[in-house]
């Protein structure tokens, strides 16, 4: 791995924190994991996929119908990858290891690879957050420029114009180009070491990637036409590209998050692992229920990143003890009123970046 290192020696934000959230857990006698609640989310979410995908393939409604529905199966597929793909990624959809792999594995069947994903998002994204080089999850070289620290192309200058179209496109690069350039090459992500695949891991790569196209794309096309299946697979992708891009960037690509850069002698980020988190990710409009529920609790994303392994169900309860520990270091707690105002945000950020130098 990298050999970039954080200030951990002491870390007295992180001890004070931690020993909150582990006392609020043991005295309400609760698991960390999910619970009922994300279970019938979940169990709601997959039959909403296998309903529509259903009305789309076998009953094939009129032309604008067709259209709403690949639009909601495309927001579908984003909620399932946030409630429970990134949980049992997390290991903290459930206290049952199986069932965490199983979640985590739900990636595959929406068309990507839970293997590469575990090291470019667990590892490099929720270690390394916005360190340029090291958190790729953050790049959409070169076609936009995202901090201070990338290069300036003059077709930045308009980024603040087409970010919405260019976002929808990296759920079907995802899926179609990065994953197989990552199994060809052996490269998954920064610092990390090319390793042979287990012979396990090559057969649900490419077994998942086949029944994937076989699923949305030959089926569909047998049912109801290759235009059809084509317009509507550009759709349901398009709009999920745009659900997943749009989620991430508002909670790290905004105006008040900072973008670290290791010291060149030491190699070494002169700060706690915990404060660098608080300081590169940012909430949004937490208070709505109903889009914390969509999410899977990813308008909390300062929670996510510092209690990666605790369910996204417990968010609100941990929210009160990071604000408090916040106060009590005076590190700034970085949140925005509303989704709309992070997206604001997020443009008036890739605005200012655009501006030729």
């Amino acid at each position: 791995m990298s050999k970039i290192s954080f200030n951990n020696k002491h870390n007295p934000f992180f001890r004070s924190l931690k020993e909150k959230v582990d006392h609020y857990f043991l005295t309400q006698k609760i698991e960390t994991t999910g619970n009922k609640q994300l279970y019938l989310k979940s169990i709601i979410l997959t039959l909403v996929g296998i309903g529509t995908y259903i009305a789309l393939v076998f009953y094939t409604p009129n032309v604008w119908i067709s259209l709403l529905l690949c639009s909601i199966m495309g927001t579908n597929m984003a909620l399932l990858g946030f409630n429970v793909m990134h949980e049992g990624g997390h290991q903290s959809f459930s206290k049952n290891k199986w069932v965490n792999k199983f979640s985590a594995y739900s990636l595959n069947v929406l068309g990507g690879s839970s293997l590469y994903w575990k090291v470019k998002h667990n590892i490099n994204h929720h270690t390394f957050t916005n360190v340029e080089g090291m958190d790729t999850d953050m790049e959409v070289k070169p076609f936009m420029r995202l901090h201070d620290n990338q290069d300036q192309l003059w077709i930045h200058r308009f980024q603040h114009y087409y970010w919405i179209f260019l976002y929808g496109f990296t759920y079907i690069v995802w899926i179609f180009v990065d994953d197989f350039q990552k199994y060809f090459t052996g490269n998954i992500a920064p610092g990390s070491e090319g390793k042979t695949l287990p012979r396990k891991e090559h057969i649900i790569f490419w077994t998942t990637k086949l029944l994937y196209i076989g699923v949305y794309l030959v089926v569909p096309m047998y049912m109801i036409g290759i235009i059809p299946t084509i317009i509507g697979f550009a759709v349901m992708t398009f709009v999920c590209g745009i659900c997943i891009s749009v989620v991430f960037q508002m909670a790290h690509i905004v105006e008040e998050t900072n973008f670290p850069k290791a010291d060149a002698i030491t190699n070494k980020i002169e700060k706690e692992w915990a404060i660098h988190q608080i300081e590169t990710t940012a909430n949004f409009e937490t208070k709505n229920r109903t889009l914390s529920w969509l999410l899977g609790g990813l308008n909390f994303q300062v929670e996510h990143h510092l209690f990666p392994k605790i369910s996204h169900v417990h968010y609100p309860a941990i929210n009160v003890f990071v604000k408090q520990t916040c106060l009590e270091f005076n590190i700034p707690y970085l949140e925005a009123p509303t989704f709309y105002s992070a997206i604001c945000s997020h443009v008036k950020h890739i605005k200012r970046l655009g501006v030729p130098l």
